[in-house]
């Protein structure tokens, strides 16, 4: 990451400007996604530059731990782990303006979703917990550092409106990727996949299906010492095993309606260890974990949406062809002929559709726009989300 002598002049306020800069770490902590996005009069996005900049290792995997079931953290510690992550996500928006040449002074406002570390919208077992969603990296910080009024904690507005907190980004999939002409949904395959459903006629629709590349990024480390399954050679080296998918399958999270949502803190690597029986090969049990999402992608649109006739992909899992190949096969033989693009077939960078998002719902707080879709989230009413922290 950028030293802190980065640091950009602070500007008096916020800037009379159509450019907003997004920014996310997903549920794989494997970096910090910058977009800096042009709006146009009508509020339409168009991407003017993205990046990925790299976490501090230690700190990455300090992040990794804490998504954990059993994980734990001091008020010290967790203070100033919030910090440190502001901290991250500032140098990283700061890094992206230098690489695409712009001035702080030409960005209204950045959006920022932070790292999340609990996401608990119906409690912590559901009966009748106090619900809540826990991101860190503090936006005073990310101001203080880039001079840049900031946008954060778009997620808990729509939690205390008895909704999700998630998805949040289905309104900005129906806005670039609609089709009148046939029923689409696209799928972002990131540490956790979810669906956004673009019916050709009808309400837009969005869940969480389950993991992603999350569990295979944790085996993958865990096994090889490697961040992520490059090119899917992993998982191809083995064979999935049914006996084991089915016991993951078994999770009665997956028979859940929508709205839904989950986290690294639900399906985390002891997840799966708590399903291992007998002596598999870790390569047969990275198989077995691609498997789980072709499946639970595939019957969760057969579910809710079977006349689906494209999906398009965004997100990590794009890369990884093992998967794509897996997914593109399971979905034209269980919906009857289903394509699945790329969402650079489409115009949309797949590595940066989710930070432009954070800039949609920034440039929505900023103009008063509700940025969450009822439908979708299960929230009582159109909400506009997230906190201003000025410049």
């Amino acid at each position: 990451m950028p030293p802190s002598s980065f640091c950009r002049p602070y500007n008096a306020a916020m800037a009379d400007a159509d450019l907003y800069l997004g920014l996310i770490s997903g549920t794989s902590a494997d970096g910090i996604d910058a977009a800096i996005v042009r709006f146009d009069d009508a509020h339409r996005p168009a991407l003017v530059f993205g990046g990925t900049y790299g976490w501090d290792p230690a700190l990455r995997a300090r992040l990794v731990a804490l998504g954990q079931e059993d994980a734990r953290l001091g008020l010290d510690d967790f203070g100033e782990l919030d910090v440190a992550v502001g901290r991250a996500f500032a140098d990283a928006a700061l890094h992206a303006l230098a690489d695409a040449g712009i001035a702080t002074g030409a960005v209204a406002a950045i959006g920022s979703h932070g790292q999340t570390l609990r996401h608990r919208p119906r409690g912590r077992r559901g009966d009748g917990e106090l619900p809540f969603t826990l991101q860190i990296g503090d936006p005073g910080t990310i101001a203080e550092r880039t001079g840049i009024a900031t946008v954060a904690d778009f997620r808990r507005r729509d939690v205390a409106a008895g909704g999700h907190g998630a998805p949040l980004l289905p309104a900005l999939h129906a806005a670039l990727l609609h089709d009148a002409g046939e029923d689409r949904a696209v799928l972002n395959l990131g540490g956790i996949a979810n669906l956004t459903l673009l019916p050709a006629r009808g309400a837009v629709r969005g869940f969480d299906t389950g993991p992603a590349n999350g569990l295979m990024d944790a085996w993958c480390l865990a096994h090889t010492g490697e961040a992520f399954d490059r090119d899917g050679a992993f998982a191809r080296s083995g064979r999935a095993d049914d006996d084991l998918l089915a016991r993951l399958l078994d999770e009665p999270w997956f028979d859940l309606p929508p709205p839904k949502s989950t986290g690294r803190d639900q399906f985390h690597v002891e997840w799966v260890r708590d399903h291992l029986a007998g002596d598999l090969a870790p390569c047969d049990v990275q198989a077995t974990l691609l498997a789980l999402t072709v499946r639970t992608v595939t019957a969760a649109l057969g579910a809710t949406q079977a006349s689906t006739r494209r999906v398009i992909a965004c997100g990590g899992g794009v890369h990884n062809p093992a998967l794509m190949e897996a997914l593109g096969d399971a979905l034209s033989a269980s919906l009857a002929g289903c394509v699945l693009d790329s969402s650079a077939a489409h115009g949309l960078d797949p590595d940066h559709v989710e930070s432009m998002g954070f800039a949609w719902l920034a440039h929505a707080h900023v103009h008063g726009l509700p940025g969450n879709l009822p439908d979708v989230t299960g929230a009582a009413g159109p909400r506009v989300l997230g906190g201003l922290y000025p410049a």
